[in-house]
């Protein structure tokens, strides 16, 4: 099994797609967005500036992500393949990338870039719900990602969540930020013959058969 990188807009669904990837094929969906959350939480300086960041929609530097990174992929479920889901977010970080998993001895895999258009992405993620007991993402806005129960978790039946980074204004920061840094990105990975285009506007399930399809290659 090939590890994975999912490259999209935010809201884009590299959480959704991850999560189905991981259930059907059995590797570890690492989002670094997801460790950026769990780290904010200690009692340090590094979780302060965290929290800031991430609440202003800007960047966290590169030398925490890859920090971050490297003490996941050193955990025994790696070792067979992972989900890598919101980084590298540019060049530098992806020759980061390359340099570590030359040290792990583990191939690149394959790269999926999730396109979606802007104001799509934008309705998507102001209406994102998130559980916060298995982390399953819903939408209030897309039909067939709402929940059974409104405002409830279908697995756990917990109250879902809606994270304050959520919102119109911070959306428009975080994208613009993406095309910025991930035009050279694309460019980087196409270079390099492993970068594969899907429209993620389809709809979930049409999305899922082709990220299949380039696995099952």
């Amino acid at each position: 099994m090939k590890s994975i990188i999912f490259i999209a807009p935010p809201a884009a669904g590299k959480g959704t797609h991850s999560t189905l990837v991981e259930e059907k094929y059995g590797i570890p969906h690492i989002s670094t967005g997801d460790l950026l959350r769990s780290a904010k939480n200690a009692n340090d300086d590094r979780a302060k500036l965290i929290s800031e960041l991430i609440e202003q929609g800007k960047l966290v530097p590169d030398e925490i992500v890859l920090e971050l990174l490297k003490e996941r992929l050193a955990q025994e479920d790696c070792k067979n393949g992972y989900i890598l889901d919101g980084f590298p977010r540019n060049v530098s970080q992806a020759e980061a990338y390359d340099k570590i998993l030359s040290e792990i001895n583990m191939p690149l895999g394959n790269v999926i870039l999730l396109e979606l258009d802007k104001e799509i992405a934008k309705k998507r993620i102001t209406g994102r719900l998130t559980c916060p007991k298995c982390n399953a993402i819903y939408n209030s806005e897309a039909e067939e990602l709402k929940p059974q129960v409104d405002g409830y978790c279908d697995n756990c039946h917990v109250e879902l969540q809606h994270r304050s980074d959520d919102n119109a204004e911070t959306y428009d920061v975080r994208y613009d930020t993406y095309m910025r840094e991930t035009a050279p990105l694309i460019d980087y990975y196409d270079a390099k013959g492993v970068l594969f285009r899907i429209d993620s506007s389809v709809g979930k399930e049409r999305t899922f058969k082709e990220i299949e399809k380039i696995i099952g290659e």
